[in-house]
């Protein structure tokens, strides 16, 4: 591609550039993001999976109001701006696997960090959120 080409649609067309350059460097941040903080992605097929094979515990870090309008079947609920305080009422699942979950999977993505320091090595976030878990036609409660 010629670079006076180039150069000739950035000035036509500055805001599709600029929305172009805050959409690659955001998607850029959540990659490294999700690669620093070490934690997994999961899919609702391969967590069930690994629930079922591992005993893995469901982790919902949503707000009290998202978590009452469903959530997946014996999840803990612990809101995520209160885990750090509330961590110790995990210490029991440190051996197994915690699958963690919020909306969209934003949320639990950046939980990774906290829970290695507090010795849990098999953390995983579901992609996607319950978003992906309710597309994917997985059971959500209410109860």
């Amino acid at each position: 591609m010629d670079f006076a080409r180039i150069i000739e649609f950035t000035g036509n067309h500055p805001f599709l550039v600029l929305a172009f350059l805050g959409t690659l460097a955001a998607l850029v941040f959540s990659e490294l993001r999700r690669r620093v903080s070490g934690m997994p992605v999961l899919g609702p097929i391969d967590a069930t999976r690994l629930s079922n094979r591992e005993n893995a515990v469901f982790l919902d870090v949503r707000e009290e109001g998202e978590y009452k309008g469903g959530h997946i079947p014996q999840a803990i609920h612990i809101p995520y701006r209160q885990l750090a305080e509330r961590i110790n009422e995990l210490n029991r699942f440190k051996d197994g696997p915690v699958i963690a979950y919020c909306r969209s999977g934003a949320r639990s993505g950046s939980i990774g960090g906290l829970m290695k320091k507090n010795g849990f090595e098999k953390v995983y976030n579901l992609g996607g959120g319950i978003a992906a878990w309710q597309s994917a036609n997985m059971p959500v409660t209410k109860k």
